[in-house]
């Protein structure tokens, strides 16, 4: 395969995971981690996919800073920003690519039960005004239910899908509403049924 053929098709998928604010240059001012992402190399890789000159980069930047919530916090370094702020300038980093497919791993399991439900709401916002497909993993059922249309239920070792289900939940989605539906307490159940014998198991060894 064509090393710029590689090039192209990475760039409509990409990834943010739970060690993203791990990422973070601590000499690097907020702005100029968006911009630069994972590096230099991945700064040429915004220029080659997006075809964007380097002189362009703020203004291609700018929108999802705002986006995500980081707007007047520019010139803050990485130390100073918590957890939740460097979590949204990993999503920020992500979108700058606008990838067709956005997966997120475990990307909220570090923060505090309060900032996790933030990001959650603010998750469903950007998604919901960007239109982006994302694929989501998570061991939490209240997270899969409030962000997905469709949740894909896995076995422990080895993994294998136990089951597909349709969220059916409408959007635009307010997240506390989702929580507070008979649907979403249904979901709840069943899949929690379908986990614990698993989970016991898996306490025991």
């Amino acid at each position: 395969m064509e090393p710029q053929a590689v090039l192209r098709q990475r760039a409509k998928v990409n990834l943010v995971h739970d060690e993203e604010l791990n990422k973070l240059l601590p000499v690097r001012v907020a702005i100029v981690e968006i911009e630069l992402a994972d590096g230099s190399r991945l700064s040429e890789r915004v220029t080659a996919v997006r075809g964007t000159p380097r002189n362009q980069w703020k203004e291609l930047t700018q929108p999802y800073i705002e986006l995500v919530g980081l707007a007047g916090f520019e010139a803050m370094y990485p130390y100073q920003l918590s957890g939740g702020m460097q979590q949204r300038a990993g999503l920020a980093r992500a979108l700058v690519l606008n990838p067709q497919v956005l997966l997120m791993d475990e990307p909220f399991g570090a923060l505090d039960a309060q900032t996790r439900e933030l990001l959650q709401e603010e998750l469903v916002r950007i998604l919901e005004q960007e239109q982006r497909t994302l694929v989501f993993i998570t061991h939490s059922i209240d997270e899969a239910i409030v962000l997905g249309d469709r949740i894909v239920v896995m076995s422990t070792r080895p993994g294998r899908v136990r089951e597909v289900l349709e969220v059916d939940l409408p959007r635009p989605r307010s997240v506390q509403e989702a929580r507070n539906s008979p649907r979403y307490a249904e979901l709840r159940q069943h899949i929690w049924e379908e986990l614990r014998p698993e989970v016991g198991l898996v306490g025991a060894r």
